[in-house]
């Protein structure tokens, strides 16, 4: 018998939860706030969410369907990462919670929002890290084949890092202090190790009501 369990994905992975969320953790979150175009603000969780170039700073995340974030982006350009760390993890979980199409999240979740310096989106205030961004790219993701998936790869390129001063020392940012929510596969798991406990969070769910934004075939 062989030490491996291998398989197609295609034809199904043959357990009890798929382990791919499991293997590839843990992930940070991304929160990412962004403004429609009539100025109605949003804030939504990723999981699929990480960093993928230093210079420029160029970060991303996917989003399963074709969701406000993605919507908003694709209009305005423009969006905010803002770092999930544990003290806020309550608000993380509501912002995530599935809420009628216009409804502000920042309100929502009781959250302070302040102004951006080079971006319209508004930062989250109490989160110690944000990434002000432009859209670099929006990829509809597809298969090997080629055929067109519901996913949606944002890419933007950092132009406005804030970081709260109390994380830097000497000259150093210190992860661990910022104590971020790291997502892994089923429940929420973290780290012991990094200071970074159960959450609670839950992956963003699907609008309840409203019409679904539509999206283009292609974004460059």
């Amino acid at each position: 018998m062989s030490d491996l369990h291998s398989y197609e994905p295609r034809l199904g992975h043959g357990l009890a939860h798929d382990p791919l969320n499991l293997i590839v953790a843990p992930r940070p979150i991304g929160w990412i706030s962004s403004l429609a175009a009539d100025g109605t603000r949003n804030l939504a969780p990723y999981s699929f969410f990480n960093l993928f170039n230093y210079r420029p700073p160029i970060i991303g995340f996917s989003s399963l369907r074709w969701k406000d974030s993605v919507a908003n982006i694709a209009e305005t350009r423009e969006f905010v990462w803002n770092l999930a760390s544990r003290s806020l993890a309550e608000a993380v979980n509501a912002t995530s919670a599935e809420v009628p199409d216009r409804i502000d999240e920042f309100e929502l979740a009781g959250l302070e929002a302040a102004a951006s310096s080079l971006v319209a989106p508004p930062r989250v205030a109490a989160s110690p890290v944000a990434f002000e961004c432009r859209v670099s790219a929006i990829h509809r993701l597809t298969d090997a084949a080629g055929d067109e998936l519901d996913a949606w790869l944002v890419l933007g390129e950092a132009v406005m890092v804030h970081i709260r001063r109390d994380l830097v020392a000497s000259g150093t940012y210190d992860t661990v202090a910022g104590d971020p929510i790291l997502r892994g596969g089923g429940r929420p798991t973290t780290s012991p190790s990094a200071r970074t406990r159960g959450s609670g969070w839950r992956a963003p769910a699907r609008r309840a009501t409203g019409a679904r934004p539509r999206h283009p075939a292609v974004l460059r």
